[in-house]
């Protein structure tokens, strides 16, 4: 027979009733749709419309640091001393040009700390660190 005739009041449930549990969650599902458009701070603004024009895109100027702290501008050595004034030269060339650093892993930081600082000092404005992404 399907039905217990005695009472099992006694007995502990072992299965959890995860009806509470979805009804819990359906509502806070509710609740992240409804507010989840407002919480952008974006200003919506209608653009108007013009025809595509070709902008040309800056190529960085990429500085290097070896191993032994010798420096480089697109792959042509730099000497220490003249390292600010091939810095501000080049700021004054093309003062937009975003300007890429990347050093040696075995390279001392203060010979990469000297050439932040140095292109900071030039009033380069642009500047992105390379680094390996981890494998």
């Amino acid at each position: 027979m399907a039905f217990s005739t005695q009472s099992d009041q006694d007995d502990v449930v072992g299965e959890i009733n995860i009806t509470p549990l979805v009804d819990v969650m359906l509502v806070l599902l509710v609740a992240f749709i409804v507010t989840a458009p407002l919480l952008s701070n974006a200003i919506r603004v209608n653009l108007p419309k013009t025809e595509a024009t070709a902008s040309a895109p800056e190529r960085p100027v990429t500085v290097s640091v070896d191993k032994d702290g010798n420096v480089f501008i697109d792959k042509r050595p730099i000497a220490p001393q003249a390292r600010d004034a091939e810095f501000a030269r080049l700021h004054a060339q093309q003062p937009d040009a975003p300007v890429t650093l990347q050093g040696d892993e075995g390279t001392p930081y203060g010979n990469v700390a000297k050439v932040l600082a140095a292109l900071q000092r030039a009033g380069v404005a642009k500047l992105a660190v390379l680094t390996a992404p981890v494998q």
